[in-house]
Parts: structure tokens; C-alpha cells; sequence
């Protein structure tokens, strides 16, 4: 008994690789929406361009839109606090320390509290860190201060990003099935 490749298997497999986007858009350091164009280009190539051009054009959309509210939740939260562009690094170096389990200071809650807790500790040492030198040459209580609501701007941004990542791959799958059973 022998299996053949049918269109309809090649659709099974690109809603799988799609499917990915989900945990990949609420789990940080995985990767997200990039699995809707990639399941869409398995579509493509099995069905070809005439026929799967709508799935991979919604998919490179929503994609996009993806790194847009990425860079808008972060930005936003950043510049309405008038924070260092050196927050968002500090906060990639917090999250992936805290969802690594490296901050000892976290004895229950693992990788999902560190996710939280390290991008705020994070952001908010980088940004004490550089509010205390010129040109804003804050104290350190100020600037501590200053750290600690940047902090949790950071993380606002990120949460906020993440839900409408969630939202962008439940439109993207979505549309992948509405799209594909014309």
C-alpha cells in the first residue's frame, strides 16, 4: 500500500506548518507569524501560483502587520515615557534571561513569570543605568524611578503585541481556510 500526494494532503501539511503560529505568537523566543507564509508557500508550490496567490498574499500581509504592532507596542510604550532606545534592548536581554529560568530571584513561576519579570528588571536597570548619565543626568532615585515605569511600559508593549500577534494568527488561519476552499 503506497500513499499519494494529493492537493489535499498538501493543504493538511500547510495548515500543520500554520498551525505553529499560535504557540509561536503566545510562547516569547519562538518563532510566530512567520509559519503562516511559510505555510503558505507549501500551498503554492503544491498547487501553484494561479491558484494559492490569495493565501500567500494574506499571509505576507498579516505578517507584516505583525511586526508592525511588534514595533508600535514597543515604540509607543517607550516613547510616551520618553525612555532610552536602549530600554527595548535591555528588555530582549531580560526576557530571554528570565525565560531561560537564569534570574535566581525567581524560585516558583519559571519561564512564564521570568517572561514577565525579566524584560521589566531588564529595561528598567538599562534605563536607570542611562538616565543617571548626561544629558538627562538624573539622581539615582529619579532615575530608578524613571527605570521602573519604563519597565512596565515595556512589558505592557509586549503583552499588548502578543495578543494582537494571537489575533493575527487566528485571522491568518482563518483566511488560509476560507481562501484555499474556493
Amino acid at each position: 500500500m503506497s500513499f499519494a500526494w494529493t492537493s489535499e494532503s498538501w493543504w493538511w501539511i500547510a495548515l500543520l506548518v500554520q498551525l505553529l503560529a499560535i504557540p509561536g505568537t503566545l510562547l516569547p523566543l519562538l518563532p510566530g507569524l512567520v509559519w503562516l507564509p511559510l505555510g503558505s508557500l507549501v500551498w503554492l508550490a503544491a498547487v501553484g501560483w494561479a491558484d494559492a496567490w490569495p493565501e500567500f498574499a494574506l499571509a505576507m500581509l498579516l505578517f507584516g502587520l505583525g511586526l508592525i504592532a511588534d514595533l508600535l507596542a514597543l515604540g509607543l510604550a517607550s516613547a510616551r515615557l520618553r525612555a532610552s532606545r536602549w530600554s527595548a534592548a535591555g528588555a530582549g536581554v531580560g526576557l530571554l534571561i528570565g525565560v531561560l529560568g537564569l534570574l535566581p530571584a525567581l524560585p516558583f513561576g519559571g519561564p512564564l513569570l521570568g517572561a514577565l519579570f525579566g524584560p521589566w528588571l531588564g529595561a528598567m536597570l538599562v534605563e536607570t543605568w542611562v538616565t543617571t548619565k548626561p544629558p538627562r543626568n538624573l539622581g539615582w532615585l529619579q532615575a530608578l524611578r524613571q527605570g521602573a515605569v519604563v519597565g512596565l511600559a515595556v512589558v505592557a508593549g509586549l503583552l499588548i503585541s502578543r495578543v494582537a500577534q494571537f489575533l493575527i494568527a487566528i485571522a491568518g488561519l482563518a483566511g488560509f481556510m476560507v481562501l484555499s476552499f474556493r
